[in-house]
């Protein structure tokens, strides 16, 4: 299905224009004043609005606030022929995704800005499907992604998590092993029965054997009554240990008997007992590496290594990231109490364009440091640059390292525009206020500006 887009603006030329340029990519209705704009916003549910500042009757911003008011995840589109840098100002505080000046002159550009904006609506409506998936399915984690990365994955777990036999998961830190642990267990027959998660580097040797195997009263000084390991209560379950390449040499022995045996032993005791569980196994390193250089037993990795499912980074799930971004965006919002949001273009880009080396999980912790430093409105790319200051200078240094083989004279040009929009936008569009911050003459910095667009008159 087609997205649709409403265009709002009483120039024919710009509604012909983008009648032509979108027709093959999605159904447009065309409206020349607010009137017309509000009854066919009342009957229909667009994914974009493209809106005209200036109308007959109406301020485009009102409009926009207005149509917000009514769906607050609607993405808007401002569109003004006068190039009015209070308007731009007053777009990105409204939480507008982005603001276009008229004519077009690159519609290359203009086609990729709507695209941006069709998949950022995609991913606000992703999110609200995936609440109401939850809601009506008990267990499962929430699983975000539309990538072909994590479809791949997800079409293995699918099939593995029906099968009674040991799992490894491997991926760099952060990439959510441990969410496709949970939905290895909910997926599975096991499902009813228990699900208990170690993380086998965070604890020290003795403390998680006792965790493991369980103690009886007395087996070393602390042990005032009998306690039952994770072998034991994750009976009939799925048992998942984390960082498995942690664990030291002495219990990588005992775990391969237990996993041989089906039967493992308290400390303090000599009882035997039997052990039936799901063991899925987690690491970030690799453990045929592992194995080679002799920190891991070659035996226990053939045996724990029976299906093996690789989670991809985040820089591999092309497409994700915005979509991650809104949940976590909608999550922190409900669980702080907030109304941040929506993000901007900056903001998507800047986003889109950071290399997450801590994949996803410092993906969230970004968007939660915005979210709980944010007071509320729209996330633009400064909150997020305040937020997740590491992983945007990341990016930059990425980034800088490709710049090279770019011809200076576009580097140069592009940097100066973005500088400019930058700066004003900083100084809240006054432009002695921007004259005043930049260091550059007045007058010299209303020339530079009117060459890129960004004033026409002041």
């Amino acid at each position: 299905m087609l997205p649709r887009i409403l265009v709002v603006d009483d120039d024919h030329y710009t509604r012909t224009l983008l009648k032509r340029l979108l027709k093959k990519s999605a159904e447009l209705s065309l409206a020349a004043d607010g009137e017309e704009a509000r009854r066919l916003f009342a009957t229909e549910d667009f994914n974009l609005v493209l809106m005209d500042q200036r109308l007959p009757k109406d301020n485009g911003i009102d409009l926009a606030r207005e149509f917000r008011a009514r769906r607050p995840k609607l993405v808007t589109i401002l569109m003004t022929g006068f190039a009015d840098v209070r308007d731009a100002v007053a777009a990105v505080r409204e939480g507008l995704f982005d603001y276009l000046t008229k004519p077009f002159e690159d519609l290359e550009a203009l086609e990729a800005v709507i695209g941006k904006a069709l998949e950022l609506d995609a991913a606000y409506r992703e999110i609200d499907g995936l609440r109401t998936r939850l809601a009506a399915e008990s267990g499962a984690p929430a699983t975000v992604g539309q990538s072909p990365a994590m479809e791949r994955l997800l079409d293995q777990v699918r099939q593995v998590a029906g099968l009674d036999t040991t799992v490894l998961l491997e991926g760099e830190s952060g990439t959510g092993k441990d969410v496709v642990a949970r939905l290895l267990h909910a997926w599975s027959a096991r499902a009813e029965k228990p699900f208990l998660e170690v993380n086998c580097g965070g604890l020290p040797e003795s403390l998680l054997e006792s965790l493991l195997f369980g103690h009886e009263k007395g087996a070393f000084t602390g042990a005032t009554q009998a306690s039952p390991g994770y072998f034991e209560k994750a009976h009939g379950g799925n048992l998942f240990l984390d960082e498995i390449a942690d664990m030291s040499p002495k219990l990588q022995s005992s775990l391969l008997h237990v996993l041989q045996s089906h039967q493992f032993t308290r400390i303090g005791s000599t009882q035997p007992r039997t052990a039936d569980f799901r063991l899925i196994c987690a690491t970030n390193r690799q453990l045929s590496s592992e194995v080679q250089a002799g920190r891991f037993r070659e035996d226990l990795f053939y045996r724990i290594n029976v299906v093996a499912l690789r989670l991809p980074p985040l820089r591999e799930r092309h497409g994700d990231i915005i979509l991650l971004a809104a949940h976590f965006l909608d999550y922190f919002n409900a669980k702080f109490d907030k109304n941040c949001g929506p993000f901007t273009a900056a903001a998507v880009r800047l986003l889109e364009t950071s290399q997450w080396p801590g994949n996803v999980r410092q993906l969230k912790h970004c968007i939660e440091r915005a979210v709980a430093l944010h007071p509320g409105g729209p996330i633009d790319g400064t909150h997020l640059f305040m937020a997740g200051e590491a992983a945007m200078n990341t990016s930059l240094t990425n980034a800088a390292a490709s710049v090279a083989a770019l011809r200076y004279q576009d580097v140069r040009a592009g940097f100066e525009r973005e500088y400019f929009q930058r700066l004003l936008d900083a100084a809240g569009g006054n432009m002695s206020e921007a004259a005043r911050l930049s260091g550059i003459p007045r007058q010299n910095l209303y020339v530079r500006m009117k060459r890129w667009g960004i004033v026409t008159n002041q």
